[in-house]
């Protein structure tokens, strides 16, 4: 398995006095190329630094990623990484003309797993990353890949963040994490009565099944006894990355980390 590393001088986004420099990284995994968009803070942060995988969503791509989701610009003091999907079947695109991310174990070969271990080992490599805050998101399909890292890494991760995605029927969720659902109530490509019954197995597993509280419009937090919350920001849009939803999941990934 190789990785190269192709710099972007010229590619850097000024966040007050701090500058994230942007990497394109590219890995072979089982002879094909991938890449990620990779934001390291200016000398790592001085010490252990977080982790955030962002997945875009199906006919998506790393750079539109970095420039909707943004969490670079909300979190300069974290790494991000935007991985780039291949070309994949979906329900919308049945000749897999378009990127995107497996949904269940076996699909693809694991392709998009593999490239994902082979992602966080060589960031581990390269940065000092802090193993107790690593955090994954993602948005449609990548919401989907998101649910699935938790199924099959769930214990690399210390909370989690999908937008407009499910739990794929094939998939058994056994580790209780800290999770915040963004979901629109006129979604109409993951409906939204469908996202309830994601956001609701959640809860049973973290053990978040008390009554809610409001953390802000459209904000409910449901606190959980094992200290592995659920909160939802629910808006009246459709299949989007709402604006809001990046400082929301950062402040929410904040907010947790791994048991030492």
């Amino acid at each position: 398995m190789k990785t190269r590393i192709v710099w972007l001088v010229a590619f850097c986004i000024l966040l007050g006095s701090a500058v994230a420099q942007a990497a394109v990284m590219t890995w072979t995994v089982g002879g094909v190329e991938r890449k990620a968009l990779v934001f390291a803070p200016p000398g790592h942060g001085g010490g252990k630094v977080p982790l955030v995988f962002a997945f875009h969503g199906h006919g998506g791509n790393m750079r539109g990623a970095a420039r909707g989701m943004a969490f670079q610009k909300a979190w300069p003091g974290a790494i991000v990484v935007y991985m780039q999907g291949l070309p994949t079947p979906s329900k919308i695109d049945p000749q897999g003309r378009r990127p995107g991310w497996q949904h269940e174990l076996g699909e693809n070969g694991d392709r998009d797993l593999k490239f994902f271990d082979a992602v966080l080992a060589t960031l581990r490599q390269k940065y000092p990353v802090d193993d107790r805050r690593i955090y994954a998101t993602g948005f449609s399909n990548g919401a989907f890949f998101t649910y699935f890292l938790w199924a099959e890494r769930g214990k690399t991760f210390a909370a989690f963040g999908p937008c407009a995605g499910l739990i794929w029927p094939t998939l058994q969720l056994t580790e209780p994490k800290p999770a915040l659902h963004v979901g629109g109530q006129a979604d109409p490509l993951v409906k939204f009565a469908d996202q309830e019954k994601t956001i609701e197995t959640v809860r049973q597993l973290d053990g978040a099944t008390a009554a809610g509280t409001s953390c802000g419009t459209g904000c409910t937090l449901y606190p959980s006894p094992k200290d592995t919350p659920v909160e939802t920001f629910i808006h009246p849009g459709g299949h989007v990355f709402p604006p809001a939803a990046t400082d929301l999941i950062v402040k929410f990934f904040k907010e947790h980390s791994l048991a030492p």
